[in-house]
């Protein structure tokens, strides 16, 4: 029998770092090491009052459905803290619980965007952006961003060259996946001066909101007149460890809410029973655990950017949020003569073991783009092995001249004591 699946399938992207992932597990499986720096995973365990409090809810019997836009409780747990960390009032008409942060993208777009309608979304980014907005027959219209001193700043003018009378959604990503990206109050206001002046709708993807190192976070809805213009999306996975627990929120104005909640409805009918009570233990609980997972975060992020920052070729902005680095790598790329971002990532995996995702796994890089850039996750590899082992080997690609690293995985590890 032939199968015929659906046309629009065609235009359904993936999200390219799991691909990454599998081809690193499919090398680990032949009996090869392999360093995992690709995706944005944690190894450190959830908080242990967090586990408990899911644990008992479920021993307790809260194990059917539930409402679809969660449980009062919890909506009134997210609701309230949101508000007080962004200035701003939320009451739980305003919280849609999800399975995850990542349901609040097609549940924006679906109710938002007709077909044909522009969406605004950065690239370099989060790939599941420009994969639903193609998929539900949007217009894609990706910004990109330029590099300075303070990091990386959306580049304004290519925003305001590609808004036209069809442009419906802003994809605003602050605390940025991959490149660590934080707007200053000056870019964030232009973002809302612009949303408004254009009556855009904003996607405000605040995975990351409360991934920071130093300072306080930020949030576009505590701008006059962005609240009633933005859905927030929400994720336990990061601050957390909570990746696998698949948990998150679309906040937003109370009408939009009721759409989502219809969504939710068809999509998934409800959230999980008994990993809500373990989000009202997270936001209600102690914060301890979540501290000590950040502690540990900024300790691994000093690490791999200071090994970084001592190799010649590589330079690096070492941004105070997300748990990713994303250095320039230009100079290593050209000596090295290599053929395409895919053959330098596939080369280190296998002649190194270390597994990355490149610039191409966020998006297609733009015709002016002259720099070469690749993305380090370090939630998912302890400290010891990036103090140990990542210096050496970029050394010994850094000195090798004939495109082929004469020395194994065994003699680098005999080499640096590993």
């Amino acid at each position: 029998m032939k199968t015929y699946f659906a046309k629009r399938l065609n235009k359904l992207g993936t999200e390219t770092a799991f691909a990454v992932s599998q081809d690193a597990t499919e090398y680990a499986t032949r009996g090869n090491k392999v360093y995992p720096f690709h995706l944005g995973d944690i190894n450190i365990p959830t908080p242990a009052n967090i586990m408990e409090a899911a644990n008992k809810a479920m021993c307790d019997g809260n194990t059917g459905y539930n409402p679809s836009v969660g449980i009062p409780q919890l909506r009134n747990a997210l609701a309230d803290l949101a508000g007080s960390e962004r200035g701003v009032f939320y009451n739980r008409e305003n919280v849609v619980i999800q399975p995850g942060g990542k349901p609040v993208i097609p549940k924006f777009i679906q109710s938002l965007m007709n077909p044909g309608d522009g969406v605004l979304y950065p690239n370099p980014g989060y790939p599941i952006y420009e994969s639903q907005i193609e998929f539900h027959g949007g217009h894609t219209l990706p910004y990109g961003f330029i590099s300075n001193s303070d990091g990386f700043k959306i580049d304004r003018e290519r925003v305001e060259s590609l808004i036209g009378s069809n442009t419906r959604l802003f994809i605003y990503n602050n605390y940025q996946n991959p490149m660590g990206a934080e707007s200053d109050m000056d870019e964030m206001e232009w973002v809302a001066e612009l949303a408004q002046k254009h009556d855009l709708w904003v996607l405000s993807d605040e995975a990351y909101f409360e991934i920071q190192y130093s300072g306080k976070p930020k949030s576009i809805v505590s701008i006059p007149g962005m609240k009633e213009r933005t859905v927030i999306l929400y994720t336990f996975s990061k601050t957390y460890a909570m990746t696998g627990w698949r948990l998150g929120a679309a906040i937003g104005p109370g009408e939009l809410m009721k759409v989502f909640a219809k969504l939710s409805v068809n999509d998934e009918s409800c959230t999980n029973h008994f990993i809500q009570y373990g989000g009202i233990e997270a936001l209600t609980g102690s914060p301890e655990g979540a501290k000590s997972i950040l502690k540990e975060l900024k300790i691994r992020r000093d690490a791999l950017a200071n090994k970084l920052r001592d190799i010649p070729g590589v330079s690096l902005y070492k941004p105070e949020s997300t748990f990713y680095l994303f250095p320039d790598i230009t100079d290593i790329y050209k000596k090295l003569e290599t053929k395409s971002y895919e053959d330098f990532r596939c080369r280190i995996l296998r002649e190194t073991g270390v597994s990355f995702c490149t610039r191409e796994h966020f998006g297609t890089p733009f015709d002016n783009e002259d720099r070469q850039y690749i993305r380090f996750a370090y939630s998912g590899i302890p400290v010891d092995q990036i103090e140990c082992l990542l210096y050496y080997i970029w050394v010994l690609i850094l000195n090798y001249r004939r495109h082929y690293l004469y020395f194994s995985l065994e003699l680098i590890n005999d080499y640096i004591h590993f």
